[in-house]
């Protein structure tokens, strides 16, 4: 049946007009924060709207439509190389799904009909980098651990579904520790094959997951997150569709992780591709955007592809570096 709405959509060549949904309301231009540069383009920035943002993402090589499902900054993790101020009070204790799908209207309007350079911060981006590259389900914390979830993907589906813009893929970005929640595993159900998982491992012993993640215990199943809880998800949805590993090295206090600790992650990478798992990427990557903690930094270039090519080396595995 998904196929089949795939195929009643039209093409990209004979798209009608955007029927973009109202504009929600915005705070006037004194009130709103100025959005500072980076090396690939303006960071996230939700221009007013509740629940959709938007960034150019390195490892979506282009622009990416954000949909923010922890609101109320809930994670089970409490990443050393996180950029969220969990300290902050929230706006939003809950995700209110009719807003979701008219902001993601808007946004993917402006993404599909060249009104991109219409957001502060965008007026310079390269034409290259504003082609709507997917829209991630992401946010102020683990995703999967949305009580909602499930209505969620059912919303931004819905909203693929009506046909108003051309196909565009959807990617799930998760810590792998909430893969094993039913309402999760109904919302991944949903997904097509164009679709993608992005898993988190950053690590190869629980150790360096207690540093680097440094795991929280959660309300929903998860009382205590261990690096083998989290390679049993990732292999679990791996033998059912491929997914992307998504591996962030971070500078803590002013050293990257040791030799042995990237052996120890490239032979978890290993056994997961032995015991079955579709691994279609691993990313390596580090911190890109100001994280929370002061200790924490970016790995040089040099060392993210000294990582890489140790993954390559042990697992064979296709592996980029961002």
């Amino acid at each position: 049946m998904r196929m089949e709405k795939e195929l009643l959509c039209d093409p990209p060549s004979a798209v009608r007009p955007a029927r973009v949904a109202p504009p929600v309301s915005r705070p006037e231009a004194s009130q709103r924060r100025s959005v500072p540069r980076s090396a690939v383009g303006p960071p996230r920035s939700y221009f007013g709207n509740r629940f959709v943002y938007a960034v150019i993402s390195q490892r979506a090589h282009g622009l990416s439509i954000g949909v923010n499902l922890n609101p109320d900054k809930f994670c089970n993790f409490d990443c050393a190389y996180c950029e969220v101020d969990r300290r902050s009070a929230s706006a939003d204790a809950q995700i209110d799904l009719d807003v979701l799908a008219l902001e993601l209207e808007e946004m993917l309007g402006r993404a599909f009909y060249g009104r991109m350079r219409e957001l502060p911060g965008y007026e310079t981006v390269p034409e290259d980098l504003l082609g709507l590259k997917e829209v991630a389900l992401s946010g102020d914390g683990e995703p999967t651990l949305c009580p909602m979830f499930a209505e969620v993907v059912e919303t931004v589906l819905h909203v693929r579904a009506k046909c108003f813009f051309p196909f565009f893929k959807v990617v799930v970005i998760t810590n792998s520790t909430g893969l094993h929640l039913p309402p999760v595993q109904q919302g991944l159900k949903l997904l097509t094959t164009k679709d993608e998982v992005w898993a988190k491992l950053d690590v190869g012993t629980q150790a360096w997951l207690e540093q680097i993640n440094r795991p929280k215990s959660s309300p929903l199943n998860c009382p205590s997150v261990t690096l083998d809880h989290v390679i049993e998800n990732i292999l679990a949805l791996a033998k059912q569709r491929p997914v992307v590993i998504q591996s962030l090295f971070p500078l803590i206090n002013g050293k990257g992780p040791a030799p042995a600790e990237i052996t120890a992650y490239a032979e978890r990478l290993n056994a997961l591709k032995e015991a079955g798992a579709r691994i279609s990427l691993v990313q390596v990557y580090s911190a890109h955007r100001p994280p929370a903690l002061p200790n924490c930094g970016h790995l040089p270039l040099r060392e993210l592809s000294q990582i890489a090519r140790r993954v390559r080396e042990v697992s064979g595995l296709r592996t980029e570096v961002f």
